[in-house]
């Protein structure tokens, strides 16, 4: 079990702003949320000028609790695995407690299947909150309200989802994986019977993960420094330079080489 909160920039599209213009820190749950919660992510701004962020989601559930951004509202919501590029434009002063579950690690919690809640944002029900106030405090304050409230909620285990999420992280760290007949064939199984079990788990098709996380981590190396892009595209497992461009295309609405050019340009000009 991870001692350290994730550390990459993967699905962040300029991390290096994020860092400058914002506070930004992750932080890991309490041990029992462990096998079900990657990790949280807590935000809190004060802009002269507004700001804003660019997500391509990972595969997974988040729970978001949100004060301030122009006019002081609280808000909590859950956001279901995001299919396009996620923009938010921050203002004025405030703060996120965000928590991202693992793909598949939301399916305890919810009990339902996950794919009713993809490309959705749903308001928290008032009761799950219960007066609770996860944005107020100190990190630690905030974390620890984030650990009562999803531990008052009383996930529910399941062996399918146990298997869901070592699936997906199999995905997420081995470039190996780049076919769902592949993953199939490796586990024992069948490609129908895996997109079963993802649309009801993650709320996404197994191809649709591996994908996303290629994309995710070509952004991550182009913001990286420079790129060799027929050798990281062999790398990621697509058939040419041509196939892993269109994707990161589709994904974020530009090119790699504007994408890389965009980042070497100030702030005020993006």
């Amino acid at each position: 079990m991870r001692q350290q909160p994730r550390g990459d920039s993967r699905g962040i599209l300029d991390p290096g702003r994020l860092l400058r213009d914002v506070r930004f820190r992750r932080r890991l749950p309490a041990a029992a949320l462990r096998p079900y919660v990657e990790l949280y992510w807590l935000i809190d701004w004060e802009l002269a000028e507004p700001f804003e962020q660019r997500v391509l989601p990972h595969p997974a559930v988040n729970v978001v609790f949100q004060h301030g951004g122009g006019d002081g509202r609280e808000t909590a919501e859950v956001a279901g695995v995001g299919r396009t590029l996620f923009r938010i434009t921050l203002t004025g002063t405030g703060g996120v407690s965000g928590v991202q579950f693992r793909p598949g690690g939301f399916r305890p919690f919810w009990r339902r299947p996950v794919a009713e809640l993809t490309g959705v944002r749903r308001p928290l029900a008032a009761g799950v909150v219960a007066g609770r106030r996860p944005c107020a405090g100190t990190d630690d304050e905030r974390c620890a309200t984030l650990d009562d409230l999803l531990l008052a909620w009383d996930p529910h285990p399941d062996p399918s989802t146990a298997e869901a999420m070592a699936l997906a992280e199999e995905i997420r760290v081995d470039r190996g994986v780049l076919r769902v007949d592949d993953l199939a064939r490796r586990h024992g199984t069948t490609t129908r019977r895996l997109q079963r079990l993802f649309l009801d788990q993650v709320g996404v098709g197994p191809k649709w993960v591996i994908r996303r996380y290629r994309v995710q981590e070509a952004i991550e190396q182009a913001a990286g420094g420079p790129v060799d892009w027929a050798t990281l595209a062999a790398d990621l497992g697509y058939a040419d330079q041509a196939h892993l461009v269109r994707e990161f295309t589709a994904a974020i609405g530009i090119s790699p080489t504007a994408y890389a050019r965009s980042l070497s340009r100030p702030a005020s000009v993006r």
